[in-house]
C-alpha cells in the first residue's frame, strides 16, 4: 500500500473517532486477506472481538452485523456486551488494493497499547496502525 492511501485511511479513521458521547480510540488492521476469503475474515473478526472485549473490561461481547438495520452498511459490525448490549467496539471492513483493511474503534478506557500489541500477533495481520 502506498503512504497516500495509508494517510487517507488514517485521517478517515480519526474523523470516525472525533469526540462524541464517549471518547474513542482506534486501530487500522492491514491484512493479507482478499475479498474471496470470507471465512478467514469472519474468523479474524471473531479473534479481534475477543482481544478488544478482553481489554475493554466490559465482559464478553457478541458481534452484531446490523443486517436488520438500515443505518448499517455492508461490512460494518459492532461488538456489544453480552450482559447489556452496551457498545464495546465498531468496525468497517474495507477492501483496498485487493486486500482488506479493518478499521476498529472502541472506548478510550480500554487498554489501547495491549490491544494493538495483541492484534499485531494475529494470523493474516500484516501490520496495525494505532489511532489515538
Amino acid at each position: 500500500m502506498s503512504e497516500t492511501i495509508d494517510e487517507d485511511l488514517y485521517k478517515r479513521t480519526l474523523a470516525l473517532i472525533e469526540p462524541g458521547d464517549i471518547e474513542l480510540v482506534g486501530a487500522i488492521i492491514h491484512t493479507d486477506l482478499s475479498g474471496q476469503e470470507d471465512l478467514e475474515m469472519q474468523e479474524l473478526t471473531v479473534s479481534i472481538n475477543e482481544i478488544i472485549s478482553g481489554h475493554a473490561d466490559k465482559g464478553e461481547a457478541w458481534i452484531y452485523a446490523g443486517n436488520d438495520d438500515t443505518d448499517f452498511s455492508s461490512n460494518q459490525f459492532q461488538g456489544l456486551s453480552v450482559d447489556d448490549d452496551e457498545f464495546v467496539w465498531e468496525c468497517q471492513q474495507l477492501l483496498r488494493n485487493g486486500t482488506f483493511d479493518l478499521v476498529f474503534y472502541y472506548e478510550a478506557t480500554a487498554d489501547h497499547d495491549a490491544i494493538v500489541e495483541d492484534l499485531a500477533d494475529l494470523d493474516h495481520v500484516d501490520r496495525v496502525t494505532p489511532v489515538p
